[in-house]
């Protein structure tokens, strides 16, 4: 029986590196996957998926208005998925989960999704608290704070490096706008401590 997998992380903890290791070693194999990348990430070229290390791999783009599965089942009926794999996950919307839900569930297709817990304000994205919801696997991927522990968070910051706190959910950026860190300096980079 196929799974949803949720693979969650905070900023720079190499997620979309291990989704494309996955992907590889599928593929290695001879096995056909299907990528997704939300459309809203233009740090890179549109339609890739581009870790920090170098790694890059096509994908197909969703926004709120994509519906995954039915790509994922027209993909299929032309020739057997092995595995579908998600990047930027958090942008996913409820109906779209449930829809990658019922993707593992009926066409008995893995579904492998990466994405971040939370937002800069430590609310969690709509995509990622379905995901958490529903996911068969939820697997942390581990970052490391300044300090050594654990990072769990992600820290807006603005152009000086001082703390952001207030603003839109979604403002795409990499280590020029957030910084990983622990909940005990991230809570104390916002004035809690």
């Amino acid at each position: 029986m196929a799974k949803l997998y949720f693979y969650y992380a905070s900023m720079n903890a190499g997620k979309s590196t291990t989704l494309l290791q996955a992907d590889f070693n599928y593929r290695e194999r001879g096995m056909r996957t299907m990528l997704f990348t939300a459309a809203v990430d233009d740090r890179f070229a549109a339609g890739t998926i581009t870790s920090r290390i170098g790694l890059v791999a096509a994908a197909t783009t969703f926004d709120p208005a994509t519906d995954l599965a039915a790509l994922a089942l027209d993909r299929h009926a032309k020739g057997k998925l092995a595995c579908v794999l998600v990047d930027e996950a958090q942008f996913l919307t409820e109906y779209q989960v449930d829809g990658l839900a019922r993707l593992a569930d009926d066409a008995d297709i893995p579904v492998l999704a990466y994405g971040l817990r939370t937002d800069f304000q430590g609310r969690l994205f709509a995509g990622s608290a379905r995901l958490l919801a529903l996911a068969d696997a939820l697997i942390e991927i581990k970052s490391v704070c300044a300090c050594g522990r654990k990072a769990t968070m992600n820290l807006r910051v603005d152009a000086e490096g001082r703390p952001v706190s207030e603003g839109r959910q979604t403002e795409i950026g990499g280590n020029d706008r957030y910084v990983a860190l622990c909940r005990r300096h991230f809570v104390a980079a916002l004035g809690g401590e």
